[in-house]
C-alpha cells in the first residue's frame, strides 16, 4: 500500500522528510515533486530499487536514468571532474530545470540534475545518496504535475507519495549533452534551446 505524506512545499516538515528519506535510502521508492514534474525516486546505489523503477514505469532498459543531486560534490564522485562548459551551465541554472549529461568515470554518459524545489532538495540531501528520478508515470503517459496525477499510474506500486502541491513549472527539464566539443540540446524543456546555445 502506498503511503501519502502531505508536506508544505515552502516549509517542508522535518518528520515527514526524515521518514521519506529513510525509505529512499533503504531501497524504497518515493514519488516527490520537483519544480518541473513529479519524479519517481530510487537510490542509485541500490540495484534492486533501480530495477523496480524500470519495471514499474515499463521503461526501455536502454533509456538511462537521470541522477538527482543536492550538491556538485556528488557529481564529481561519479564523473571525477566537471568540465568548464558544464560548470558555467551549473553556475547559471542549478538548482533548476536543466539536466546535464557528462562523462562518468567508466567512460559512459550520465545525466545530472539539481532540482529547484525545497521538498526534492531536502529529500535528496537527507537521504545522502544519489537519487534517480524519472517522471512518476508509466512511460508514454503524460508526466504528472500533482500527487493525484502520479497516483493514477503508481498507486500501490511505490512506498510513499509526497504531496507537495502542483509543480511550479509543469514541463520537463531541458536536457543538454556536454560530452562533446559543443553543448547539444537533446530535449528542449523549461529552458529554451537558444538560451543554452549562447553559453
Amino acid at each position: 500500500m502506498t503511503a501519502i505524506i502531505r508536506i508544505n512545499a515552502s516549509r517542508p516538515a522535518a518528520a515527514g522528510m526524515k521518514k521519506a528519506a529513510s525509505v529512499l535510502k533503504k531501497g524504497g521508492l518515493v514519488v516527490f515533486p520537483t519544480e518541473t514534474v513529479y519524479g519517481l525516486g530510487a537510490n542509485l546505489l541500490d540495484k534492486k530499487a533501480v530495477e523496480k523503477v524500470y519495471e514499474i514505469k515499463k521503461r526501455p532498459r536502454n533509456k538511462p536514468l537521470t541522477v538527482h543531486v543536492a550538491d556538485t560534490a556528488s557529481v564529481r564522485k561519479i564523473t571525477g571532474k566537471i568540465p568548464l562548459g558544464a560548470g558555467k551551465l551549473i553556475e547559471k541554472y542549478w538548482p533548476g530545470p536543466l539536466t546535464i549529461i557528462l562523462r562518468d568515470r567508466r567512460g559512459g554518459k550520465t545525466g545530472f540534475r539539481m532540482p529547484d524545489n525545497k521538498i526534492a532538495f531536502s529529500l535528496i540531501k537527507r537521504a545522502g545518496v544519489p537519487v534517480v528520478a524519472p517522471s512518476a508515470n508509466i512511460s508514454g503517459n503524460k508526466p504528472p504535475t500533482s500527487a493525484k496525477e502520479a497516483l493514477r499510474d503508481l498507486d500501490g506500486k511505490v512506498d510513499i507519495v509526497i504531496d507537495g502541491g502542483r509543480t511550479a513549472i509543469g514541463i520537463e527539464s531541458t536536457v543538454v549533452d556536454m560530452t562533446g566539443r559543443r553543448p547539444k540540446v537533446l530535449r528542449e524543456g523549461a529552458i529554451p534551446k537558444a538560451e543554452i546555445e549562447l553559453i
